[in-house]
């Protein structure tokens, strides 16, 4: 082995000023990449922010000679209200289980944000599929196309 020693002078001013620009050109990398970075988006698109078009939405149903409107109430992101409308005497006679499977069943989809897996007593198994499939007729005119 050689014993020839080097000896390599600095001067301070050349350090700082060589720590300055190695310190701005990190800098810079970590600018682009957080600019062009592909990542995740925080804000959701327009699509993905609403569920609904919001506003009423009905669907009718006929019952003998009487139409009866089921009504549903959705704001951009969920369902919030559903109700009959045009409810007459007649109507809540001859039909008397509209009403409280209508409550039973909304009190299901508010919860649920869905008509999917809704259950319901067996005694009023027609009655909730017509009123689930009208439900369900009015979220489709309330679905963004």
């Amino acid at each position: 082995m050689s014993a020839k020693t080097k000896i390599v002078v600095l001067r301070m001013k050349e350090l700082i000023y060589t720590g300055i620009f190695v310190g701005l050109a990190l800098l810079l990398v970590v600018i682009f990449l957080a600019m062009f970075h592909g990542g995740k988006k925080d804000t959701p698109t327009a699509a993905e922010a609403s569920a609904y078009i919001p506003g009423v939405y009905t669907a009718s149903l006929a019952l003998g000679s009487q139409n009866l409107d089921v009504e549903v109430i959705v704001d951009a992101a969920r369902i919030t209200d559903i109700r009959l409308v045009n409810l007459d005497d007649t109507i809540a006679t001859m039909y008397p289980l509209m009403e409280p499977t209508l409550e039973s069943l909304s009190s299901q989809i508010l919860e649920n944000q869905s008509t999917e897996n809704i259950s319901y007593a067996e005694n009023t198994k027609y009655t909730a599929y017509i009123l689930l499939k009208a439900v369900q007729a009015a979220l489709n005119k309330a679905a963004p196309q």
